[in-house]
């Protein structure tokens, strides 16, 4: 019987792999897209998700971040990360770079999808197939989350992920977030001729539409060709009713989400990986639960309280003056999000 069976491979989906191939489990992979696996996202690692990656083994290319700048008509404020560089990354080089290091522990990678789960008191049978607990990180709209009765409707804005790339060389070592009145567009360099620029918004219209509220973006951008289609995502906001159910756990995105507003989705998603494999590992699946909280304690509070902050316009507007004229508090908030 194989102990564990992962539905999903992509960064959370991986990450639970190879931590439960170093602790001595037998585990197989499930995922039917092919590789590398793209996705719309703003394509920064914190700093604490290049630390994770690097007591995997992996080392993805890309560029190092130094911090977080917040721009709009009102002014500029910013902040550098004290524990040192995040990085940025193309989402289909973090991929390659987890599957590379997955397919050297010897994981198996099925190319199919998890339909049927029913579960037993010693295992869990997954597609007939018994094993002996199963992880779904099978992404933000998760069907075994639905399946399993684990989701619950979401609350609050309805937001949503935009995000091109376009060839130019990055003209900083940081995260640029630029405030609109209706969108955030979040420029991240990701090698050395290319920056990811990346939209979040309640507004859905066409990319270019929400593009022309960035002169300022607009102006260092102009003319340089495309080097990816526009990948959308969303709505972000996905609630779960729990994180565990007998031997399933839930992993990243699967087991909820507020917004992409800090950028910690990847490092969340290897922090829960490590805490579900302990969990399973220690033979008391339940823990996880809470230390799924303690991992996202932090995000929560400070995630809902910027997208309250944002929905509301004068207190959006406020955001990035009250960040320059308040720099030892964005200074703590940056420090934070790198943590």
């Amino acid at each position: 019987m194989t102990d564990l069976v992962v539905a999903g491979g992509g960064p959370a989906g991986l990450a639970t792999a190879l931590h439960a191939a170093r602790a001595g489990l037998s585990v197989v992979v499930r995922e039917p897209r092919s590789a590398p696996i793209d996705k719309a996202c703003g394509e920064g690692l914190m700093p604490a998700a290049v630390a994770r990656l690097a007591a995997l083994g992996v080392d993805p290319a890309g560029r190092d971040l130094r911090g977080i700048r917040y721009l709009s008509p009102g002014g500029v404020a910013e902040a550098r990360f004290a524990v040192g560089p995040g990085r940025g990354v193309r989402r289909t080089v973090l991929q390659a770079a987890l599957r590379e290091a997955v397919d050297a522990a010897g994981v198996r990678v099925e190319a199919a999808k998890v339909v049927d789960v029913v579960q037993h008191a010693s295992g869990v049978e997954v597609d007939g197939t018994p094993a002996g607990h199963l992880v779904v990180a099978d992404g933000l709209h998760s069907p075994l989350r639905h399946r399993l009765g684990l989701g619950l409707p979401a609350r609050g804005p309805r937001r949503f992920g935009l995000r091109r790339h376009v060839r130019v060389a990055p003209w900083t070592d940081l995260v640029e977030v630029h405030w609109a009145d209706h969108a955030e567009a979040y420029v991240t360099p990701v090698g050395p001729e290319e920056v990811g620029v990346a939209l979040l918004t309640s507004d859905r219209r066409p990319y270019a539409d929400h593009l022309a509220a960035f002169p300022a973006l607009l102006g260092r951008i102009a003319g340089a060709p495309a080097t990816s289609t526009v990948r959308g995502a969303g709505p972000l906001r996905q609630r779960a009713r729990r994180r565990v159910s007998g031997r399933v756990l839930l992993v990243g995105d699967a087991g909820g989400y507020i917004d992409a507003l800090t950028g910690e989705g990847v490092s969340l998603a290897l922090a829960q990986a490590e805490a579900a494999v302990a969990a399973i590992v220690a033979g008391r699946p339940d823990d996880y639960e809470e230390r799924w909280r303690r991992i996202v304690r932090r995000y929560q509070l400070l995630t809902e309280a910027l997208v309250v902050a944002a929905s509301v316009p004068p207190l959006r507007r406020a955001l990035v003056p009250a960040a320059r004229a308040l720099p030892g508090v964005f200074d703590a908030a940056v420090q934070q999000i790198g943590r």
